[in-house]
């Protein structure tokens, strides 16, 4: 079985732009009812991700927290496309742009769209307790709360989140 091991942080100043090694437009659409996985009726998301000419079909185990079991298979881009067009509930939109940090890959989410103006950080590591360099636009963590989900932020969009859910210490609030 397949693990992603991924935190999630909140980006505070835009240093990390002067670091970006290439950057990709993408597309994602889940294919698993979102109420469904939000009311803890799935076991599993199943989303689609188009970024220019590849795609892939992801299923990524419905719990919360760092460790997934995750699975990736290509798809053709045309097909991506039309499960995007015709099968998907919602689409999130973002520029994803690889940032290395004294060896680390960071990848930051620039979502654009009705998500414009969060900008979160991911990295990926090799066990839930591994070291990783931590740059200063690295804010606070947000691996725990699921309205950072891409799959929530297609229902329930940055553009319309309350004062308090855009405060990230509220880490009470988990509504999606």
């Amino acid at each position: 079985m397949a693990v992603e091991i991924e935190r999630k942080f909140l980006v505070r100043s835009d240093v990390w732009r002067d670091r970006i090694q290439h950057s990709e437009v993408m597309a994602q659409g889940y294919l698993v009812g979102m109420q469904a996985l939000v009311q803890g009726l799935a076991k599993s998301s199943v989303r689609v991700r188009l970024s220019g000419e590849q795609a892939w079909l992801n299923i990524k185990s419905a719990t919360r927290g760092v460790s997934r079991a995750e699975y990736e298979y290509p798809v053709p881009a045309a097909d991506a496309r039309e499960m995007l067009d015709t099968l998907c509930d919602g689409v999130v939109e973002k520029v994803r742009h690889h940032v290395l940090h004294e060896g680390a890959l960071f990848e930051v989410d620039e979502f654009t769209g009705r998500n414009q103006g969060l900008i979160v950080a991911e990295i990926e590591l090799s066990s839930e307790d591994a070291a990783f360099p931590r740059p200063e636009w690295l804010g606070t963590e947000v691996s725990e709360l699921e309205r950072y989900y891409n799959v929530c932020l297609i229902d329930h969009p940055y553009a319309i989140w309350s004062a308090a859910e855009r405060a990230a210490e509220d880490a009470g609030a988990q509504a999606c």
